[in-house]
């Protein structure tokens, strides 16, 4: 099993920033694909950003490419989620996730993580 717990959620204004955290259990962190997804009211959990077990690669939703930045640290067990010029849209539970995706379809779907966080609110005002 792998615990992940994500932090640094808040209430902030619209072009505001705000960086994640999400730290990870056991010695394994590099085993997997980390991921961040959101999820509205009312609505799906969507795909926002996501990074191989090395960090040499990223993925980012087309909403968020640009403004957000997904990095890693294995040593830490910790990846994080830096968000730039936030907008009321951005609003949403964040969730963290370790999964054993392979292809870049896989990284990008929300049924190749197996573990998630318990999530961290954002929310964007205008």
């Amino acid at each position: 099993q792998v615990q992940l717990v994500e932090s640094g959620g808040g209430l902030v204004q619209a072009g505001d920033s705000l960086r994640l955290s999400c730290a990870a259990s056991g010695r394994t962190f590099s085993n997997y694909v980390m991921g961040w997804f959101r999820q509205a009211p009312g609505k799906e959990r969507e795909f926002a950003a996501a990074i191989t077990r090395s960090g040499s690669r990223t993925y980012y939703a087309d909403s968020v490419k640009g403004r957000f930045t997904i990095s890693r640290d294995n040593a830490k067990n910790t990846a994080y989620l830096q968000m730039n010029s936030l907008k009321p849209e951005d609003t949403a539970v964040y969730y963290c996730a370790a999964g054993s995706a392979v292809t870049t379809a896989q990284t990008m779907g929300v049924n190749w993580y197996d573990y998630w966080g318990q999530g961290t609110q954002v929310t964007v005002s205008s």
